[in-house]
């Protein structure tokens, strides 16, 4: 097996891509220890400085979904709210928590993550600091998901292949293939996604990813380079539907301060932020923002047929109504 990454690796140095299939079989191969760590270092490296190909990130996709545990989940339509990550602004919890709003509005939401890689508190913190225990028992998810219309799906559970790579990604401390493919790999495989992306190189390979995999999608970036919704400048959604540039104004929004996303110093000041955006006492700037994102997320679920402008509707309610906040209680108590 060594010859054939030898023969890869000869090829990347000649500049040249490698199909869907040849990046599947290496991930796969990758979790069958037939490689020595040095290769994959080599891979990883040599991927990063030349660019990720739309077919190479999907054939890991692929190896990683095939090698994992999956998640079938018994609802028809459903979403993952998620950000790339990377972005090093240390914003609050605000896919999370967009998540819980979408579901209080009464649509689906499958919200797949993990521990913070690059901020104080990600979204698998978040949760558990709420008491949740995370399980891959798909009787106790989909419980979750039809009785409080969300389910939380921890990375580690599923991504068996990631702990093969874990510790070489440690070393490198440069983002590798692995940052992009996070929001590719939820295990339930969600038929609508709004992903976060921190620049517009990023919303490119995205758009033509999800144009391969077929599903309904929004992608957005504020331009100031957070992979969310801001709210502090211009942003730029790409869906399905349309590509456009936005102002908060555009949404009734006023433009918020870089120092109102920050997610704190410690889990428990994040997960305060958290709590207080859903029982309705936060900034108004958090509000807003969660209100933007949820409300994309909203309009992808709809396939594009709702304004922005009725989907802020929808989740404004449901945050002021107490949906949200019930959604979020009820999450807990079958989770804990």
């Amino acid at each position: 097996m060594a010859q054939t990454m030898k023969d890869i690796l000869n090829r990347m140095l000649n500049h040249e891509e490698l199909s869907r299939e040849e990046m599947k079989n290496i991930l796969i191969g990758i979790t069958q220890s037939e490689y020595p760590t040095e290769q994959i270092t080599a891979l990883l490296t040599a991927l990063q400085m030349r660019g990720v190909t739309v077919d190479e990130l999907l054939g890991f996709r692929d190896g990683i979904l095939e090698t994992g545990v999956p998640a079938v989940l018994d609802a028809d339509r459903y979403i993952d709210v998620v950000g790339t990550g990377g972005d090093r602004k240390n914003t609050f919890n605000i896919s999370t928590t967009s998540c819980f709003v979408i579901a209080g509005a009464g649509y689906k939401v499958a919200k797949h993550g993990n521990y913070a890689a690059t901020s104080v508190s990600g979204a698998s913190n978040v949760i558990q600091h709420h008491g949740i225990r995370f399980t891959d028992d798909i009787d106790r998810l989909n419980r979750s998901l039809n009785e409080a219309g969300i389910v939380y799906l921890h990375a580690q559970l599923f991504a068996r292949a990631m702990k093969f790579v874990g510790p070489i990604r440690k070393v490198l401390q440069f983002p590798t293939i692995f940052n992009l493919l996070g929001p590719l790999v939820n295990p339930s495989q969600p038929q609508c996604q709004l992903l976060g992306v921190a620049n517009l190189d990023q919303m490119r390979l995205y758009n033509q990813v999800y144009q391969k995999i077929g599903i309904d999608y929004g992608i957005v970036n504020s331009i100031d380079g957070y992979d969310e919704i801001s709210l502090t400048g211009d942003f730029k959604v790409t869906t399905k539907q349309y590509e456009r540039i936005f102002k908060p104004s555009d949404l009734g929004f006023e433009i918020a301060k870089p120092e109102e996303l920050v997610g704190g110093a410690t889990e428990d000041e994040a997960a305060a932020i958290f709590d207080s955006v859903l029982e309705n006492r936060a900034l108004p700037a958090q509000k807003n923002i969660v209100l933007a994102n949820a409300a994309f997320g909203i309009q992808v679920l709809e396939k594009g047929e709702k304004s922005i402008e009725e989907c802020i509707a929808i989740a404004c309610e449901s945050i002021d109504s107490g949906a949200a906040l019930r959604t979020f209680k009820k999450f807990v108590e079958l989770n804990s």
